[in-house]
């Protein structure tokens, strides 16, 4: 956690999808995690409210359509450099509708177990948020 002003942080959001025990990832294909895996999201667009900018990021990532969206927690990951860069505002899905397709800013995705997660090369802070994610199933 940082205590810099929050007018320093990038402002994104994330979408964390469950069906069943699985949840949707997507593989970065772009700085500044790419290549490791992560939920869904992106950067807010000025003046863009946050689940508007969420709807948006899963849906030009992964074509789904997020039925119902909830707040769900703020992320500070931390860079390379030591320094939490971007404000990361997570949202929950239970249902989407469409197709899942990796596209713009994902080099492909998956629905995964929690164990499978895990096995994964995680972006930052990813493992804590699976784990906390499935603790109610």
């Amino acid at each position: 956690m940082s205590s810099r002003e929050p007018s320093e942080f990038t402002e994104a959001t994330s979408v964390a999808c469950v069906r069943s025990n699985t949840v949707l990832l997507i593989r970065r294909a772009y700085p500044p995690s790419e290549g490791l895996w992560s939920f869904p999201g992106g950067k807010v667009m000025p003046g863009e409210p946050l689940e508007e900018a969420a709807r948006r990021e899963l849906k030009e990532e992964t074509g789904l359509h997020a039925v119902e969206l909830r707040s769900w927690k703020t992320s500070f990951p931390i860079s390379k450099e030591g320094k939490a860069n971007y404000r990361i505002h997570v949202f929950t899905c239970h249902r989407v509708e469409g197709e899942a397709v990796a596209a713009s800013d994902a080099a492909e995705l998956g629905w995964f177990t929690l164990k499978d997660a895990l096995n994964l090369p995680l972006a930052p802070s990813m493992s804590d948020f699976l784990e906390i994610l499935f603790q109610g199933k």
